[in-house]
């Protein structure tokens, strides 16, 4: 499994959140790995098992999900790793107005 993973509901909804790209990134800005979230809204396959500590971004193009008008054409979630072995899940509840995340796992 991927060290880092994570998984979008559409809050609004009451549903994942299907077909959303998310691009995982450095801090830096270099790319790590690219995913989409499946039916279930997870992209369970997100770069290495192992990662140096830093800080890392999560870039969720939510503006294809919610549409041309998405007031969020972008989620960016910057987090920071201090363990490279230990499972990181980075969910977002998303709704057109709103958007909250948390460490879950």
């Amino acid at each position: 499994m991927s060290l880092v993973t994570t998984h979008v509901l559409d809050t609004a909804a009451g549903k994942p959140a299907a077909g959303i790209a998310v691009r995982f990134e450095r801090g830096d800005g270099s790319p790590i790995a690219e995913g989409v979230t499946d039916d279930d809204g997870r992209v369970r396959d997100l770069g290495p098992e192992k990662l140096e500590p830093g800080v890392y971004r999560l870039i969720f193009d939510t503006g294809a999900y919610l549409g041309p008008e998405a007031f969020f054409p972008d989620v960016t979630i910057a987090f920071r790793i201090t363990d490279g072995t230990s499972h990181h899940h980075v969910p977002v509840l998303l709704s057109p107005f709103a958007y909250s995340t948390y460490r879950g796992s």
